[in-house]
């Protein structure tokens, strides 16, 4: 019994241990000098640069490369491997990478060998520095962590970029190197003052990047041009009601509440007599009878038997044939035999379904129009040219390479005056689209010329 009670604690621990990993509420930039790996606390980034004139300035220590005309603000610029004693490599075209840190009023610009990523940690995972990163002043450094196979030293930026407490009245910006000791630095412009009404968070093109890695590592959510007037849309809110500590998404549980509403209305359940009315006033007329239509995601078949209906209605004399794939093998086996509640299903249903034994089902004419398959349609799709390919808030949630190679799979397949319905939230643009749909419904028409 002891032993059961001894593993049953050691699995308890190494959950809680995994818990705490995959939860992220630290996010850092990272980058190399010397061949090592560094982060800084990402909150402290203003944005990433590339520059390669730097004016000099007398009398300022070596390790100052000058000041920089920044968007209209003059800012110093520190080489980070001199600052720490560290062989310097300077890139052959001349162009520095830099880190543009803004540390409460001041802004400064650091150079480093590589900028990498954005990398999310729990900060319980950081170690206490060790006298073994000799040459760097250990007071510099927050602490040490492993990611991935990476080890990172992140570094104390604001503390490396302060004055010493008794320096702080003297009428010169001072600086502190690795070594203690205090230098001239030309000093950093302040941040002009704001009228109380337009203090906004900052936020850097780092900090929106690492939103979208948020979103793809915990939802598998890609931003594109299909989906980014909703992100910036939705970026504009979340920023708006936030400080800038809370803009990051730290878990799962932010990243749900971030896309809470990108998904279409009625997802994984019946349309409603509404929207349905507003899908069939949408769709165009048709220039055969043979109507053939591809129901990418379909889930349990709500989306599709709702929407086999509509185009029925649509459609009366029509050949209708929805072909209904998904990789949800469980899903895709029960689809065709689900049984309902009459007084669960909408009105615009109802005169498609019969009553059998164990509950209403749809009629032959519904049935036969659908072929469920289990299939994933990034594989190859046997399909017939189509008028019709319905895929809501599916898209968005491919990488980026697929995304293209679905869109191109569509262009192919689609009959000229085609129609592909999207989700609420995505968009089609170029010259062979036009948006024929209305709020919430995405619908857009294809033209071949």
């Amino acid at each position: 019994m002891a032993v059961i009670k001894d593993l049953a604690t050691a699995n308890a621990e190494l959950q809680q241990q995994k818990e705490r990993v995959d939860t992220v509420d630290f996010k850092m930039v990272t980058f190399s000098l010397a061949g090592k790996d560094y982060g800084v606390d990402i909150m402290n980034v203003k944005e990433i640069a590339k520059a390669d004139k730097f004016t000099y300035v007398p009398n300022a220590v070596s390790f100052v490369r000058g000041v920089y005309n920044l968007r209209g603000d003059i800012i110093p610029i520190i080489d980070l491997r001199s600052f720490f004693h560290m062989k310097s490599e300077r890139r052959v075209d001349g162009q520095e990478n830099m880190l543009i840190l803004h540390l409460d009023d001041r802004v400064y610009g650091a150079i480093v060998d590589k900028i990498d990523k954005v990398v999310g940690i729990n900060s319980e995972t950081i170690q206490p520095p060790h006298p073994m990163f000799g040459e760097i002043n250990i007071k510099f450094i927050t602490g040490v962590v492993e990611k991935d196979g990476y080890l990172y030293i992140i570094l104390d930026v604001m503390r490396m970029f302060s004055q010493k407490e008794e320096e702080k009245q003297k009428p010169r910006t001072a600086i502190q190197d690795a070594g203690g000791d205090n230098y001239y630095v030309p000093p950093a412009a302040a941040a002009p003052e704001q009228a109380e009404e337009e203090k906004r968070p900052v936020v850097s093109d780092t900090t929106i990047g690492f939103i979208k890695e948020s979103l793809t590592a915990l939802k598998q959510f890609f931003v594109s041009p299909i989906n980014l007037d909703w992100f910036n849309r939705q970026f504009a809110e979340w920023s708006s009601t936030r400080t800038d500590a809370d803009l990051q998404i730290k878990n799962a549980t932010e990243a749900d509440e971030y896309l809470a509403d990108f998904p279409s209305p009625y997802t994984g359940e019946f349309w409603s007599d509404a929207y349905a009315a507003q899908v069939k006033d949408i769709l165009p007329d048709m220039n055969s009878n043979n109507i053939q239509v591809w129901n990418l995601g379909c889930g349990r078949g709500y989306e599709t038997f709702s929407f086999a209906c509509i185009l029925k209605l649509r459609y009366p004399d029509g050949h209708i044939k929805v072909w209904a794939n998904d990789n949800d093998i469980m899903a895709i086996a029960d689809a065709p035999n689900m049984t309902f509640d009459l007084n669960k299903v909408p009105e615009y249903c109802r005169s498609f379904m019969v009553k059998g034994r164990n509950g209403y089902t749809f009629n032959q004419v519904i049935k036969d129009s659908i072929v469920f398959e289990y299939h994933d349609v990034l594989n190859n799709n046997v399909l017939p040219d189509l008028n019709i390919i319905l895929a809501r808030d599916l898209i968005s949630f491919f990488p980026l390479d697929s995304q293209e190679r679905l869109i191109v799979d569509c262009t192919e397949r689609l009959k000229d005056k085609g129609v592909v319905i999207l989700g609420a939230n995505e968009v089609l643009s170029g010259d062979n689209w036009e948006s024929i749909g209305r709020e919430p419904i995405s619908v857009f028409l294809y033209s071949k010329s």
